[in-house]
């Protein structure tokens, strides 16, 4: 098993990742690893990670970086678990450049929207923190739910009544 993850091994991982491509790219992290950069909690288990587009040598040097940092690396985003919210890419929050690589937080609706989807404790945290922030609107969250609710149906995993109804108690009520 491998170490849990702190703030400081994820910027190693951003400026080793930035050194390692050979091309142009974008990382989008999500979950904990937004959690961690963002203060919520000091550390997580997984570095959970999209890139798109794909630089050059990407996937050639995860395994040795996830050695060489002791760290899980998950090829994992938002919306792999429920639909990808319109004009996502806009609002992911620019975190840092290495190299030739922007690092970015994935839109927080996105994860707020899949972290609801799981309803994890530690995830309806996150989502507080999220809101109390001022990274998720509630009216804006329930909007872009709204939007996407249709496309539940590719999602065959999500109950999509169940999540609509904690949309909704969490746009109303909080977290």
């Amino acid at each position: 098993m491998r170490s849990h993850t702190t703030k400081d091994r994820i910027e190693q991982l951003m400026q080793r990742l930035g050194v390692a491509v050979s091309s142009e790219g974008r990382i989008y992290f999500t979950g904990g690893v937004s959690a961690v950069l963002m203060g919520w909690r000091e550390m997580t288990i997984d570095v959970d990670l999209k890139a798109e587009p794909e630089p050059q040598g990407f996937f050639e040097c995860l395994p040795k970086l996830k050695d060489d940092l002791d760290i899980n690396i998950e090829l994992a985003s938002p919306d792999q678990f429920v639909p990808a919210l319109p004009g996502w890419q806009d609002r992911s929050r620019f975190i840092a450049r290495h190299g030739k690589l922007s690092f970015y937080h994935y839109d927080f609706y996105g994860q707020a929207l899949s972290k609801i989807e799981r309803d994890h404790p530690r995830d309806r945290h996150d989502v507080a923190c999220m809101i109390r922030d001022g990274l998720v609107k509630k009216e804006r969250l329930m909007e872009l739910f709204t939007e996407v609710e249709a496309q539940l149906i590719r999602y065959p995993a999500v109950d999509a009544a169940s999540l609509r109804e904690r949309v909704l108690e969490i746009t109303r009520d909080g977290v």
